[in-house]
């Protein structure tokens, strides 16, 4: 039989003589490897006190944008949803009602909006999908929590604040 590829290589089947019948070359070989890794710079990083440089790729937390006026961007069409392969985005659609206009951009909303941070995979399908640019991924990391529940991210922990109200 033919082999697939040509990297195949013939093992050197030879006697072995004295020296690496003590397996010494090895054992210092070894060595000297890891001599040459202790002086080297460590990976490590000290967290609170610096902080690591991410990809210009790295996909985070999600956030939720608004618009110049400070009015919600998502208008739960679903897609996001729809796109996660994770299955971790629940949304449920609401009518904007009268004297809302200030706060939808359209005249349906999400009601509720949850990402399961447990159940995602941080693909970016979701910030693709969004016709709205409602939807993006930023450069933060989720935190550690010891419950569940901490890990589920509802509207009002994903919608960034409403720049107006700040000022």
């Amino acid at each position: 039989m033919e082999a697939l590829t040509n990297r195949s290589q013939a093992v050197d089947r030879s006697p072995m003589n004295f020296w690496e019948r003590l397996y010494l070359p090895a054992i210092f070989k070894g060595l000297g490897i890891t001599f040459k890794h202790l002086f080297r710079k460590k990976a490590t990083v000290r967290f609170p006190e610096e902080k690591r440089q991410f990809s210009p790729v790295f996909r985070g937390l999600h956030i939720l944008n608004r618009d110049e006026e400070g009015r919600e961007r998502c208008t739960a069409c679903g897609l996001c949803a729809v796109a996660c392969p994770a299955e971790a985005i629940t949304m449920e659609a609401a009518e904007r009602k009268e004297g809302e206009e200030n706060l939808y951009r359209e005249e349906k909303y999400a009601a509720r909006y949850e990402i399961n941070m447990l159940r995602c995979i941080f693909c970016g399908f979701c910030e693709e999908a969004c016709p709205k640019e409602a939807i993006y991924m930023t450069e933060t990391f989720a935190p550690a929590n010891y419950q569940r529940k901490g890990f589920i991210y509802g509207k009002d922990d994903l919608l960034i604040p409403d720049p107006k109200a700040k000022a």
